[in-house]
């Protein structure tokens, strides 16, 4: 390969020009693993099959249930399960040189003892031991609710799922305004919510609050409900605590039918240490799926690392992929943990000059492992999308793989609701610095497309607080009434419409919201466990507080719904950075304009100054399509909707035409205008 070309990711950023030899390099490596896949299997796309080989297999042709194992470290391995009463050693596999266990199970012998919802578990002879183990590929895994033991499943219901009529394309939805959702705190009973039940009523609440993706948290099985999904023992079994498999995909189905896409969060960057449940040590030894030694726990999660530079980890892993797309049709996925992936110190450093992008700490076969993940995700559907959680910045992250970038769509902006609970925690709002605020929001790349967000579900776990409970906090038990007044919650309820209208009209191309937080839902989200007498007290979303006519809840998802239909009416993410017209420092006071949409915030807690002359972008009558302020918005209604502000026309040293209006520039409040449509 030409070792001196200029790739398109170096020739678009001339910062990385000190670095086009690593980037170079970082490509030549994906192409180099992208040709050998493609020579050996066809394409990467046939490569990713693993699904369709390993686990359970019906093979029409002999008759019969095939079962194969990657296991090159085992010294015997056994399956069995209720189709054999549980007898552990009388079913032995038979290895490969290449480290694959199989057995035949012809349907002569067992056509009515190994059938669908069978239990299975393979005895596996190695290094550790003999120890009874879940097959990794297994599309199913339950637990006895008596002994808490997990075992999976041979899962092949009769019919296969009918699919027929889905053709649902996430490109056709525009900009992405995400819900973040855990279908099992889903619901307002403290119980585990479950798949038909997020159907049923959770899945009509987000269409009509205006939102168009779904963001599925904690699909995957994992042995502990209080991880969030995040440590993953079962990759290619969702997790049977919501429902069957089945039951998610009539979630999947029912959403496409209603115009929402389905994203899931998918977890690649780890998994549980668990040896019962998952795929450590499963050969019996300490690096099947990692680095050996400590290079294969992390340090600060208390997981399993992957080895993305090894052939049969990166086919794991791809296939599953190419698994949860084909089999559940989902539209994308958002990669957890992209920044703990890619770099050997997981992120626990500060990322404050170029060189730490590319230096020895850059684990370069995660980046190919991504870019061979997004190059899939893409190959099977080209409009599908992929989100990195990555808060380094990494260059590349998300420039197309054609053009040697890593090939993601989007990122996170990580960086932005840190940034608020900063604020929030340590300065007073009659402090606040509008140009920090500013920059904050708008300090990004062009080409690298960004997931705005000032909460999510981070934000909402135990140990933090999420935006409502930070400015309102006790208030919020008391004073939420819409009888009780309480500077404190009418500050708290000012401060979150301006916070949410900031931050989606400046700070990305797409948009996040974890449920229930568009309400300012009170409260903190804490899973059963020993700590708090294993309640589900925490775990739930109390929907009745947005729905019930009495509380102020419903004022701030009044809120929500208005400021995303102003932005998707008037396609606010789709028209890039705002203009920037006005600082004000004194007054605490930003205009900016997005087309002819003007944006007023003062942020001042008690400056209001009537006949406020600001910048507009044209001539011509300015109506209100926003005001934070308004009554049904739980404001006071100080500005009148109705009351249109003509331009005046003046002209600046140069001679050319400037346009302003006046307002009633109302403290701690938002406005938002626009030309009349007559005009």
């Amino acid at each position: 390969m030409d070792k001196l070309r200029e790739l398109p990711v170096v020739a678009q950023d001339a910062w990385l020009k000190p670095n086009e030899a690593d980037l170079n390099r970082r490509y030549d490596r994906y192409v180099s693993s992208l040709e050998e896949i493609q020579r050996r299997c066809g394409s990467l796309v046939d490569y990713a099959n693993g699904y369709l080989y390993f686990g359970f297999q019906h093979d029409v042709q002999q008759r019969g249930w095939w079962f194969r194992e990657w296991l090159p470290g085992a010294k015997d391995v056994y399956l069995f399960g209720d189709f054999n009463d549980w007898q552990r050693t009388q079913y032995r596999l038979r290895p490969s040189p290449d480290g694959v266990w199989s057995i035949f199970f012809p349907d002569e012998e067992f056509s009515e003892r190994l059938v669908h919802g069978s239990k299975v578990k393979m005895l596996v002879h190695g290094n550790n031991g003999w120890l009874e183990r879940i097959p990794s590929y297994i599309r199913r895994v339950v637990q006895d609710e008596q002994t808490k033991d997990f075992c999976g499943q041979l899962w092949a219901p009769p019919e296969p799922f009918d699919w027929q009529g889905d053709r649902f394309d996430i490109a056709q939805i525009g900009p992405l305004y995400i819900y973040e959702c855990h279908v099992g705190m889903a619901q307002e009973e403290p119980k585990i919510g479950t798949y038909t039940e997020f159907t049923e009523c959770v899945l009509p609440r987000i269409k009509k609050n205006g939102y168009n993706t779904v963001q599925l948290m904690a699909v995957a099985e994992h042995p502990y409900y209080g991880s969030f999904g995040y440590h993953v023992s079962n990759f290619f079994a969702p997790s049977s605590r919501f429902g069957t498999p089945e039951e998610l995909k009539v979630l999947i189905r029912t959403a496409h039918g209603m115009g929402l896409a389905v994203v899931m969060d998918l977890v690649h960057a780890h998994y549980v240490k668990n040896i019962n449940e998952g795929i450590n040590e499963l050969d019996g030894t300490d690096c099947l799926y990692s680095p050996p030694g400590e290079a294969g726990d992390h340090p600060y999660w208390g997981s399993k690392l992957f080895d993305y530079g090894k052939d049969q980890v990166r086919h794991f892993l791809l296939s599953n992929i190419k698994y949860w797309m084909d089999e559940f049709h989902f539209d994308g996925f958002r990669f957890d943990g992209v920044t703990s992936m890619i770099y050997y110190h997981h992120g626990y450093t500060e990322f404050d000059c170029r060189e730490k992008y590319f230096c020895p700490d850059v684990n370069e076969d995660a980046l190919c492992y991504l870019t061979l993940a997004n190059r899939l995700v893409h190959d099977l559907h080209p409009t599908a999308v992929t989100i990195a959680e990555d808060v380094s910045g990494m260059p590349g992250v998300c420039v197309p793989t054609e053009m040697g970038g890593v090939g993601f769509d989007y990122r996170l902006g990580m960086a932005v609701p840190d940034f608020w609970i900063k604020l929030l925690k340590e300065v007073p709002d009659e402090d606040w610095n509008i140009w920090q605020m500013w920059d904050m929001m708008t300090n990004r790349l062009p080409y690298v497309h960004t997931v705005a967000y000032c909460e999510s579900h981070d934000q909402a776990l135990v140990g933090d607080k999420t935006l409502a409970f930070r400015l309102m906090d006790q208030a919020m038990y008391t004073d939420m009434d819409r009888a009780t007044e309480s500077i404190v919650i009418d500050r708290g309820m000012a401060l979150h419409k301006m916070i949410r209208l900031f931050t989606i009209s400046l700070a990305g191309d797409a948009w996040l919201n974890f449920m229930g937080n568009e309400f300012g839902h009170p409260e903190w989200i804490d899973f059963p466990r020993e700590g708090n007498g294993w309640s589900y007290h925490h775990a739930r979303r109390q929907w009745s507080l947005a729905d019930n006519g009495f509380l102020r809840y419903s004022f701030l998802g009044a809120f929500d719904r208005a400021m995303l239909r102003l932005m998707q009416e008037n396609r606010i993410l789709e028209s890039g950075y705002a203009y920037n017209h006005l600082m004000d420092e004194t007054n605490k006071t930003l205009v900016f304009s997005h087309g002819t949409v003007v944006f007023v915030f003062n942020w001042h807690p008690s400056h209001s100054i009537p006949d406020y002359e600001i910048p507009v972008p044209e001539p011509g009558r300015y109506c209100v399509l926003l005001s934070t302020d308004a009554k049904e918005f739980g404001g006071y209604g100080r500005i009148d909707p109705e009351v249109v502000a003509f331009s005046k026309t003046k002209f600046d040293p140069e001679g050319n035409p400037r346009y302003t209006i006046c307002i009633y520039n109302l403290c701690r409040s938002a406005l938002v205008l626009k030309k009349c449509k007559e005009d």
